[in-house]
């Protein structure tokens, strides 16, 4: 009788097997179709940005091409040297500076707003402060009173507590008695440096075209050249500024205030039911709601405002947050206004819905982190799952050169900036869906935090001594985890992938983890 003989090991063999045998179920009924899917939405997220990117190129060569004004401009006539009328040909303009414990920056904005040249009699300055700290208080008030003594009609205002914070102030700066008077207000934010001819340049615009409610200038940036960091921002926040606020403007559509720099006419602010707090992005609420009432917004892009870019990581990390959980935010909040209104055609409704929220305030976002963080390296894992070359090569290389020009001199830049996205995408991610949920920190404020020039340190070749940088403050674990998938990944493609995919996981997750251990933006001295 014949006696059967098993082969060493095979038992454990067929132990593996057995044991494999529910995952690879797993992954060929649950995995696979729900890693296609994603991949398919992706595709179409990617489209869909890759067409606004060409639609706002094609529309900024056009302006380029047929430069023309569209909208009225002629000098106000300065009448203050005239003994009897003084400097009633021109409109009285409230200036408004918010702040909050501006230690380093608050004579800045005060020093350059009190230059502006405009007829003294017609020009209000307020100064809202809402620090919480006596000293920096006490600061800014004697500023404020330095150049009262000037003959420079300037107002301190402090308030006892931060409702509403900057949304809060500057509602409150409204209701004194001494601004009823002023047909304009200007808005600069506490680093904010407008030239002393802002307002001879801005205010013409709104007094001879009554249909446009606020002139936008563009941000100049001061500090772009303090690190890397910064060149990276002034990359993003240019494209922002030639092509995103240039392209609304130009046809007539919508765009977002920025919060500081422009000019509103007082009557629209009005109209369109003033300061409002319930998002981080009083001044995007603002310019929502004026434009569902009709009002046409202006951008001059040669009109170019000083001030500062966060150069330290934390700070930037915060306004990120701020900048991409706002919107999202007030989309949820504002959807059925904007639909059910019946004041602004069709197209304009479109635009703001589908170019200006869903585009370019959700989606590019949540692709960015997730296709190019997560699914891409997550098809390296699962081969099953192509992604066509146009999708994870061109589409993506088309969209960032399009950005990316809007900087000629940082053009080499390219890949750095392009990694440096990829991190922020992380963020921006995780804050957009903080906002459409509402979750948590939806309505969490944190005032970028500014250095000014005289505490800025740049990174030095040895170590400072009287630099104390504590280790675990700077360690972000979200980064190093996704760091850790990325080379993981990568590590997997090297030995089993063979489209040289590992290439740009390596370097997307270098990318994470510098930025993960806090290497980057400016040290600041304790």
């Amino acid at each position: 009788m014949a006696r059967t003989t098993t082969l060493p090991g095979a038992w454990m063999v067929d132990a593996a097997e057995q044991l494999m045998a529910p995952w690879q179920q797993l992954r060929g009924l649950v995995i696979v179709p729900l890693l296609r899917a994603s991949v398919l939405i992706c595709l179409i997220m990617s489209v869909m940005i890759l067409v606004e990117k060409v639609y706002m190129a094609v529309v900024i060569v056009a302006v380029r091409l047929v430069s023309r004004r569209r909208y009225r401009w002629e000098p106000v006539r300065d009448t203050s040297d005239d003994p009897e009328l003084g400097g009633a040909a021109c409109p009285i303009v409230l200036v408004q500076i918010p702040m909050y414990n501006e230690s380093k920056v608050y004579h800045l904005s005060i020093g350059a707003v009190c230059g502006l040249s405009w007829p003294s009699d017609r020009l209000v300055i307020q100064v809202l402060d809402d620090s919480t700290d006596p000293v920096i208080k006490e600061l800014v008030q004697q500023e404020c009173q330095r150049w009262a003594k000037k003959g420079v009609n300037i107002k301190f205002e402090h308030r006892q507590n931060r409702r509403g914070y900057k949304a809060g102030a500057l509602k409150e700066g409204m209701k004194h008695g001494y601004v009823r008077d002023c047909d304009f207000v200007a808005i600069f934010d506490a680093d904010f440096q407008p030239g002393p001819d802002f307002l001879c340049r801005a205010i013409p615009f709104l007094i001879h075209n009554p249909n446009i409610a606020l002139v936008q200038a563009r941000w100049k940036f001061v500090n772009a050249d303090e690190c890397l960091m910064t060149r990276m921002q002034e990359m993003s926040l240019d494209y922002h500024f030639k092509v995103e606020q240039e392209v609304g403007s130009s046809t007539s559509a919508f765009f977002g205030f920025n919060g500081t720099a422009g000019v509103w006419r007082v009557s629209a602010l009005n109209e369109a039911g003033g300061w409002k707090d319930r998002t981080t992005v009083e001044d995007m609420d603002l310019a929502v709601r004026a434009s569902l009432k009709g009002w046409k917004f202006l951008y001059i892009g040669d009109l170019m405002v000083k001030n500062e870019l966060p150069s330290t990581f934390k700070a930037f990390r915060y306004q990120q947050h701020r900048w991409s959980c706002g919107p999202a935010n007030l989309f949820r909040k504002m959807l059925m206004d904007i639909v059910s209104n019946k004041k602004v055609a069709l197209w304009k409704k479109i635009h703001v819905i589908y170019n200006f929220f869903l585009i370019r305030k959700i989606c590019s976002h949540i692709l960015t982190f997730v296709f190019y963080c997560l699914i891409i390296p997550a098809t390296v894992l699962v081969p099953e799952v192509e992604i066509p070359k146009w999708g994870c090569v061109y589409i993506p290389t088309i969209i960032t050169l399009l950005t990316v020009v809007a900087t000629p001199r940082s053009i080499h830049l390219i890949f750095f900036w392009t990694l440096f996205e990829n991190v922020m995408s992380l963020h921006r991610t995780k804050a957009t869906f903080i906002g459409l949920l509402e979750a948590g920190r939806a309505n969490e404020w944190v005032v970028t935090e500014k250095l000014g020039d005289n505490l800025k340190i740049k990174m030095p070749s040895k170590a400072s001594k009287n630099m104390q940088i504590r280790k675990g403050a700077r360690l972000h674990l979200l980064e190093l985890g996704v760091a850790a998938y990325l080379f993981f990944c990568g590590c997997y493609d090297v030995s089993f992938g063979n489209n040289y995919c590992f290439i740009f996981l390596f370097m997307q997750s270098i990318a994470f983890f510098i930025v993960g251990v806090g290497y980057v933006g400016t040290l600041v001295a304790k």
